[in-house]
């Protein structure tokens, strides 16, 4: 069976519906209360028909994982004239956001700022401030760069998963 990315993560979506449904299924029906003197309601429950449909829905959640999985690795997308296999595309886009949130909390200084805390006015009369030891605007043309390096990134493997297909075998 040949399928996107996109579809497999579909799949795979619908399918952990389907385990968490017989999970609850299960939870609700293995077990039940009843008193001495009354007939017992006894839920309808196959403990081994409920394992056996657990199991089958974790070994296709493997496949699918594990296909996806050969295919980050082995296919290749270009990113601005950069070939890139999707698992590199993936944790370099995981360290740029990383970058970015860091780059955006420093853009954000201002170039001098009081301190204000209350250990600070008990101690001292003299106001304290804080200053950036950094180039705001090298910071801010960082960020705008690791925007734009990250939006590239994500449209490209956009691309590829909406288009690239690879084998899952049967499920």
């Amino acid at each position: 069976m040949e399928i996107t990315s996109a579809y497999a993560n579909k799949l795979l979506k619908q399918l952990n519906e389907e385990k968490d449904y017989w999970l609850k299924q299960e939870a609700s029906s293995c077990t039940y209360t009843a008193t001495v003197d009354e007939e017992a309601v006894i839920p309808d429950y196959d403990y081994a028909a409920v394992s056996e449909k657990i199991a089958e829905i974790d070994a296709k959640i493997c496949r699918i994982k594990h296909a996806i999985n050969l295919a980050n690795v082995t296919s290749l997308i270009s990113v601005n004239g950069e070939e890139m296999s999707v698992d590199t595309v993936l944790v370099t886009m995981a360290q740029l956001n990383r970058r970015k949130e860091k780059l955006d909390d420093m853009r954000k200084h201002l170039p001098k700022q009081r301190v204000e805390s209350v250990y600070a006015r008990r101690m001292s009369l003299t106001p304290e401030y804080e200053y950036v030891n950094y180039d705001l605007n090298l910071v801010k043309a960082d960020f705008e760069k690791v925007s734009r390096r990250i939006m590239d990134l994500q449209m490209a493997l956009d691309i590829h998963n909406q288009t690239a297909t690879f084998e899952i075998g049967d499920l």
